[in-house]
């Protein structure tokens, strides 16, 4: 795995993992990552605007498990339930079923985070805004001019209660598995074959049929159908994404309604996440919505987050149609280590 690498996919032909990429990659792998026959495929990233006699795996974008060993299978077991009970081992021809899902709450799987950056900055800035509002009115009180400054400073106590208001929306208390969910939004695999050849709403429809027999641990993904040709469509679209943001969501993601198309260009990326002002909040700080931020940031480069998208994109699915060709180990794990790799390539930290 070492060393400049390149792995052939059908879909982009050969990419390239860079030697310094690799050794990264590695690192995180080797150290972390599950059991390299559970480990099948990685999602790849999206550009802006386990062990021997395991059943299964519940695991991150980086190869990671989520839970502990019980925890997991616990969860595997009703999701397995879950399947059985809506009919798609039968329906898909399978034994074993590769999803790709959002879990939630955050706290569940990122809770060091949240305590040690989103709730520490939020803390800090709370704590600090008003005690400099306060000597700030007391300096005015005394007749000196410093209306703008303390303005700024007023809005920055503002923007501080917002931001913790922003990440509470996703953090609930769970105990063990209560409160924990899962929102598929696509089959990626099964025995013999992937399923990247049906269009997206065969993929929601079959979360949905998990929905219907699991709904206290699978959550529906909402979905809006948008013909870009017509103008009503879109403004629906509109309406629908700003009420979703207005009412604390997280955003969307933009996919075409069939699953893989090819443009003039090449293959197009596989989605695009659209998020609303206040989850962007989080991802850019408590000021984020100040007019000399939102300047700086528009000025930012997506040319490479986008080619890294559709690199990944070709490598997981490079990495899954190997798996249902039943190739050998190693050759499923060169480009599920790719995918890892590419995502230690450096990137514009404004998205």
């Amino acid at each position: 795995m070492l060393g400049k690498r390149g792995v052939e996919t059908r879909l982009a032909g050969r990419v390239t993992v860079r030697e310094e990429s690799a050794a990264g990659a590695l690192e995180v792998m080797s150290r972390f990552a599950l059991e390299p026959r559970l480990l099948l495929y990685l999602p790849p990233t999206m550009s802006p605007c386990a062990t021997n006699g395991s059943t299964g795996a519940v695991y991150t974008r980086t190869g990671r498990s989520f839970f502990a060993p019980a925890l997991t299978e616990t969860l595997l077991a009703r999701l397995r339930a879950a399947i059985g009970d809506a009919g798609l081992w039968d329906d898909l021809g399978s034994d074993w079923l590769l999803l790709d899902y959002e879990l939630l709450p955050w706290s569940a799987k990122a809770e060091d985070l949240l305590r040690h950056q989103y709730a520490a900055v939020g803390a800090a800035a709370r704590s600090a805004a008003p005690v400099a509002v306060a000597a700030l009115s007391q300096t005015a009180g005394r007749g000196i001019d410093v209306a703008d400054l303390l303005g700024r400073i007023r809005a920055r106590a503002e923007n501080a209660h917002a931001f913790t208001a922003a990440y509470r929306r996703y953090v609930w208390n769970t105990d063990g598995l209560d409160g924990v969910q899962v929102a598929p939004f696509q089959v990626l695999a099964t025995e013999g074959r992937t399923w990247t050849d049906r269009e997206h709403v065969w993929h929601l429809v079959a979360a949905d049929r998990l929905v219907a027999v699991a709904s206290d641990l699978v959550r529906k993904t909402r979905r809006l159908g948008v013909d870009t040709t017509n103008e009503s469509s879109v403004a629906a679209g509109v309406t629908w994404w700003t009420d979703l943001t207005d009412a604390g969501g997280e955003g969307m993601v933009v996919k075409l309604a069939a699953n893989l198309v090819r443009g003039q260009k090449g293959w197009v990326q596989p989605g695009i996440k659209v998020r609303g002002q206040e989850y962007l909040r989080i991802i850019y700080g408590p000021d984020y919505t100040d007019p000399a931020n939102l300047d700086r940031l528009r000025t930012r480069g997506l040319g490479h987050k986008r080619s890294l998208a559709a690199r990944e994109f070709a490598l997981g699915i490079e990495s899954l149609e190997r798996v249902a060709r039943g190739e050998p180990l190693w050759r499923v794990h060169e480009a599920v280590f790719a995918v890892l790799a590419l995502e230690s390539e450096p990137v514009d930290p404004r998205l």
